[in-house]
């Protein structure tokens, strides 16, 4: 029987618009659990206690501003972070979609939950009978907004058979923290749309040519479209 993993993870919040948060995006990554990701795995864990990060729970948009756990490592320190995640992601069979709104454009937040609810409803419509290959459909989500939850649980029920919810800390997954690198990335990329990167964004990277070249295009082939 074919099971289908579901990692969500969120970026933004529903309050009103606001220059520091002008978005907000869904990040769905998806694992065939046909498809063992084991020994990718492994090697990521090892090459993380080759840096004294043991049992380390990676944490990309931090990685890349110096913020919480990082705030006393070097760019360089931070830079094979994350690097490594993107490697480790590279190497494994799964695919992503993200879905965002722009919040200036929405009313409120029935507009906001609407739009992100059609956009989700939209793509499982699209993708039906590959959804339907799949025997267990399990989502893990971390429970962060209650009106993703809604979103969430709304969508995924009325459209499909066989879906699981569980609550799970990004911690205990990988996939879940590949999910936020994604999330991060996706964010990187309307920012720079709009000319909104910030100083330290485009100082971790180099400069956009290489944010584009190493980052933006090569992970962009995961996308399930």
């Amino acid at each position: 029987m074919k099971e289908l993993s579901v990692f969500i993870d969120e970026s933004g919040d529903f309050g009103e618009y606001s220059p520091h948060s002008p978005y907000y995006i869904i990040t769905m990554v998806f694992h065939n659990q046909d498809a063992s990701i084991n020994e990718a795995l492994d090697h990521l864990e090892q090459e993380l206690s080759y840096l004294s990060l043991t049992d380390h729970c990676i944490h990309t948009g931090p990685i890349i501003r110096k913020e919480e756990n990082y705030t006393l490592m070097t760019i360089q320190e931070r830079r094979r972070i994350f690097n490594k995640m993107v490697a480790f992601i590279r190497q494994i069979d799964i695919r992503y979609k993200c879905f965002s709104i722009e919040k200036k454009h929405m009313r409120d937040i029935i507009e906001s939950t609407g739009k992100l609810s059609k956009l989700i409803s939209s793509f499982i419509r699209d993708h039906y009978s590959e959804f339907l290959d799949f025997h267990d459909i399990k989502i893990y989500y971390d429970n962060g907004q209650v009106e993703v939850n809604k979103i969430l649980s709304s969508v995924f029920h009325a459209m499909l058979p066989a879906v699981e919810f569980r609550k799970v800390t990004p911690s205990q997954y990988k996939l879940f923290q590949a999910a936020d690198l994604f999330c991060t990335m996706h964010l990187l990329q309307l920012k720079l749309n709009s000319n909104q990167l910030s100083k330290s964004e485009c100082a971790f990277f180099g400069n956009i040519r290489d944010l584009r070249k190493n980052y933006l295009k090569p992970l962009s082939k995961k996308e399930w479209i």
